[in-house]
C-alpha cells in the first residue's frame, strides 16, 4: 500500500507542476515535428525580405525587366512563405491537441482511474477511537471502510500539502533574491559641512577686510 500512497503523491506533484508551468509552456519545451518546417519558414521569410529590398532598390521605369523579374520571384517567395506558415500552424495545432489529451490522460485521467479502482480499499487505518465516528466517516468517504483513509481524501491531502509547500518555496525564493531597497531620507552631510565651512571662512575673510 506504500506504493499506492507514493503513486498518488507523485501524481499530484506532476499535476501541480503542469498547472503551475502551464500547458503552452510545456508544449514549447517538447520536441515537436514542426522544427524543420519552422526552420524552412524562417529561411523563406529572410528570402522575402531580401527580395523586397532588392526590388525597392531597382527603378520600375529605368530597369523594368529586372524589376519585373524580381517582382515575380518575390511574389512566389511570399506564396511559399504563407503556405509554409499555414502548414506549421496546422501541424502545431494538431500536436498541441494531442499533447493536451495525453497530458490529461496521464494526470487527471489516471487520478480518476485510481480513485475508481481503489475506492473501496483502505490506504491506511486510523487508531481505533482516535477521532469521532462522523470524522471517521468523512475520512473514509466515499466507499472506503470506516476507520480508514480513502484514496480520495489522501489525494486531497497531498494536493493541499503540495500547494502550501510550493507557496512557501516561492516566498522563500522571493525573500532571498529580493534586493534591499535604498534607504530614503539619507542626505549627504559632507557637502553641507564643506559648504558651512566655506561660508564661515568667507565670513572671516570679510571681517578681517573690514
Amino acid at each position: 500500500m506504500v506504493s499506492l500512497l507514493l503513486a498518488v503523491f507523485l501524481l499530484n506533484v506532476v499535476t501541480h507542476l503542469i498547472n503551475t508551468l502551464g500547458a503552452a509552456t510545456i508544449n514549447e519545451l517538447l520536441p515537436t515535428p514542426t522544427a524543420k518546417d519552422a526552420h524552412d519558414s524562417a529561411r523563406l521569410k529572410k528570402e522575402v525580405v531580401r527580395l523586397k529590398r532588392e526590388m525597392n532598390a531597382v527603378s520600375a521605369q529605368d530597369e523594368f525587366a529586372r524589376w519585373a523579374k524580381l517582382r515575380r520571384t518575390h511574389d512566389k517567395a511570399v506564396a511559399d512563405y504563407e503556405k509554409s506558415c499555414s502548414s506549421v500552424q496546422d501541424t502545431k495545432a494538431k500536436f498541441d491537441k494531442t499533447a493536451n489529451v495525453l497530458r490529461w490522460l496521464g494526470t487527471n485521467g489516471m487520478r480518476y482511474l485510481l480513485q475508481f479502482w481503489f475506492s473501496r480499499q483502505a490506504l491506511f487505518w486510523l487508531p481505533q477511537g482516535w477521532v469521532p465516528g462522523y470524522v471517521e466517516w468523512l475520512l473514509a468517504f466515499p466507499r472506503a471502510p470506516k476507520g480508514s483513509i480513502s484514496i480520495q481524501l489522501w489525494g486531497i491531502a497531498c494536493a493541499s500539502v503540495i500547494s502550501l509547500a510550493s507557496e512557501a518555496i516561492v516566498a522563500m525564493y522571493v525573500m532571498v533574491t529580493k534586493r534591499p531597497d535604498m534607504q530614503p531620507g539619507k542626505q549627504e552631510q559632507e557637502p553641507q559641512a564643506f559648504k558651512s565651512s566655506g561660508t564661515a571662512t568667507t565670513a572671516g575673510v570679510d571681517k578681517k577686510e573690514l
